[in-house]
């Protein structure tokens, strides 16, 4: 038998060795073999609007899109992104330079983290940090460098001083994420104003995911950081349909940045995927385009769910910290006499028919992220009361 390799070198890039099974896929598998309900991976568990669905079926039909759309995406898209950044934020993007469609947000960080970043340029991350985050520095050479979000008063909060003292001579590019996940913290203008000099000061670039912008809460804004002064024409900003409309299969995002860097990050993506979603494009433009009413409603419904998977975890014991953003809640499981996230996840769903992510993935210091546990809540409503109801055994 002929032997696949002459080597003893690993097969895997040395860049990647740290990433193997993804969690997301772990405790998915988990749920699916005990029948546990899923509140670990961030899907919702229904489809977004009929018509924007109905949409999609029109542009199937018609022939839109089912062959390659145009490298950038769709004129029809651009032009809703655009036209989306400007009513909400006031921030004037012109579709055919500034605007780039990509395969979710996923590839929009990837692409713009393999565009921007040479081999030993640090990235400054908030921690803890979505997963694609740290492998999409280490596929582009980069350094990771955490900064961590850490619990106060009921939330997670930056330290500036922190993320000042990170910063040297070898920082390329700040990656941020508000609203944030896992934490659910939405970083605040003065947090902002403080990213934005800083940035301004050291002449750095800077990633910022905003895939949950319209899912805020309670008394918490959501502020593009390419608003602040100096911010426009050094910002990558990140955005996605899936998040917003409950789509997260078609996998449709884009960036808005000035043209050199749009530029830049269209050179990598098109040795990504190069094109991809095609008729679903022309469904997110008109997704873009819905009422007010819509967006008031989601961002309602999502905070009606987040009140009541959150009360239904305090009652099991968990200590929560209520997400001002996203839909995900940060818990801390000490208070039920718990210290190991991963053990916990692992045995929850036998007892308790449930799924969670421990948030020890998303930290670089595992240690520090050792006793939070992550439970979505992007679910129906009968879905999230029965799962509430299964977690009262845990101190039954």
């Amino acid at each position: 038998m002929a032997r696949m390799t002459s080597s003893a070198r690993p097969l895997l890039n040395r860049r990647l060795a740290e990433f193997g099974t993804t969690i997301f896929a772990e405790m998915s598998a988990l749920a699916v073999a005990t029948g546990a309900i899923n509140l670990g991976q961030g899907f919702p568990d229904t489809d977004g609007p009929e018509a924007v669905r109905e949409a999609a079926v029109r542009a199937l039909r018609d022939g839109r899109g089912n062959q390659y759309p145009p490298g950038p995406g769709v004129p029809e898209l651009r032009t809703a992104v655009a036209a989306h950044q400007l009513r909400r934020y006031g921030l004037s993007y012109d579709p055919d330079t500034e605007v780039l469609v990509t395969a979710g947000a996923t590839e929009a960080i990837a692409a713009a983290l393999l565009a921007l970043v040479e081999p030993g340029d640090e990235v400054v991350a908030l921690e803890p940090y979505y997963d694609s985050y740290a492998a999409c520095i280490a596929m582009a050479g980069g350094r990771r460098v955490p900064v961590m979000l850490r619990p106060h008063e009921g939330a997670f909060r930056l330290d500036l001083d922190e993320l000042r003292a990170a910063v040297t001579d070898r920082t390329r590019l700040l990656l941020l994420n508000t609203p944030h996940n896992p934490t659910g913290a939405v970083l605040t203008r003065a947090e902002l104003t403080a990213v934005a000099e800083l940035a301004v000061e050291r002449d750095l670039l800077v990633v910022t995911d905003e895939v949950y912008e319209h899912l805020v809460f309670d008394d918490a804004e959501h502020i593009p950081l390419a608003t602040l002064p100096g911010m426009r024409d050094r910002t990558v900003t990140v955005g996605s349909a899936g998040k917003t409309f409950s789509f997260t299969g078609w996998k449709v995002g884009w960036i808005t940045a000035a043209p050199g860097l749009v530029t830049a990050v269209r050179s990598a993506k098109q040795f990504l995927t190069y094109v991809a979603s095609g008729p679903f494009q022309y469904a997110v433009a008109e997704a873009l385009a819905l009422p007010e009413s819509y967006f008031e409603e989601f961002r309602a419904d999502m905070l009606a769910k987040r009140d009541l998977l959150a009360g239904g975890l305090e009652q099991a014991g968990f200590k929560v910290f209520r997400p001002a953003g996203t839909y995900f809640i940060t818990t801390d499981i000490r208070p039920l006499g718990e210290s190991d996230g991963f053990a916990f996840c692992r045995s929850l769903p036998e007892r308790a028919g449930v799924v969670a992510i421990p948030n020890a993935v998303f930290y670089d210091h595992r240690e520090q992220g050792a006793p939070f546990v992550r439970f979505a809540f992007c679910k129906r409503t009968g879905v999230l009361e029965e799962a509430a109801s299964r977690l009262k055994k845990l101190t039954a």
